[in-house]
């Protein structure tokens, strides 16, 4: 009865962060503070929202998706965010158990969570989620030394820190070798040969900076090196360099664009880097030494 009881606080609790990453998501793309005001409001009329219209899943559905004073559509990302944040830390205390490490890896995925929905609806990852992640993690880890597979803080925070370094260098070197490639050296063929601009380089606003790797993607690989360490951010890495092609290519040939957010894909690789890392790099090691 009383694991019965914890999964349901933790379900519901889960929810109730989820309607707060719901506001993260709206507000700090469009930099609004999240605590002012401290209410939440429509997004179409500006009304404050009762605490009754404001409970997460239930609200949505006795209000039939629909604002209650100008009926305006609910969006089904609020529903949405909310059930997938409760059922994330359901998995997680099924995992972990009811400790400290829940409480640790709730604000990893939380922050997971934000960066995905932000970057599919804006292409931008908020420096709060990435660069404020980043640093709990840090102190996280100087905190719970398990974060690392250590018991010793000293060696926690440093392979946090080389977690860090490692994993949000490499994929900076990664953005420097695809921008030469593709917007130097590529429009420059493009232009030579093609006597046009290099495709990519369309698809990009007027005025906006054309990269094949957006800064914002740059500090969340590091907060997950942070996080996790090196070796499961590199994972993270190629996790979502598989992902995010196999979804490229399929984008690429029913709507002929190339440009899509990188973010998600490598918040979802951090998922499964952290619940199989084991599993998949000894089936690496299997497939290399066969």
């Amino acid at each position: 009865m009383q694991q019965v009881f914890i999964k349901i606080f933790v379900f519901v609790f889960g929810a109730f962060i989820g309607s707060f990453l719901n506001v993260c998501i709206y507000r700090m793309p469009r930099e609004i503070s999240t605590r002012k005001p401290s209410r939440s409001f429509c997004p179409n009329c500006k009304k404050t929202i009762f605490w009754y219209d404001n409970i997460p899943i239930i609200s949505f559905i006795f209000l039939k998706r629909r604002c209650r004073f100008c009926q305006a559509k609910i969006s089904w990302r609020y529903p949405l965010v909310e059930l997938l944040t409760a059922f994330s830390f359901l998995i997680l205390l099924n995992y972990l158990g009811f400790s400290w490490k829940l409480f640790v890896y709730a604000i990893f995925i939380s922050c997971l969570i934000v960066a995905i929905f932000t970057d599919l609806d804006f292409r931008i990852i908020p420096d709060e989620i990435s660069v404020g992640g980043l640093a709990a993690g840090l102190i996280l880890s100087a905190i719970f030394p398990f974060m690392h597979g250590t018991t010793v803080f000293k060696i926690s925070i440093l392979r946090s820190f080389l977690g860090v370094l490692i994993a949000g260098g490499i994929l900076y070197l990664f953005a420097i070798v695809g921008d030469f490639l593709f917007f130097k050296l590529g429009d420059w063929i493009s232009r030579k040969f093609f006597k046009r601009e290099i495709y990519l380089k369309k698809e990009f606003e007027e005025g906006e900076e054309p990269s094949t790797m957006g800064g914002g993607d740059i500090k969340l690989l590091a907060m997950i090196g942070a996080f996790l360490g090196w070796q499961q951010a590199l994972l993270t890495l190629f996790l979502a360099c598989i992902l995010g092609g196999f979804v490229g290519i399929i984008v690429k040939i029913k709507t002929k664009g190339s440009l899509i957010p990188f973010g998600p894909f490598i918040a979802v690789a951090a998922v499964i880097s952290f619940f199989f890392s084991q599993q998949l790099i000894a089936k690496f090691y299997s497939l290399y030494y066969f």
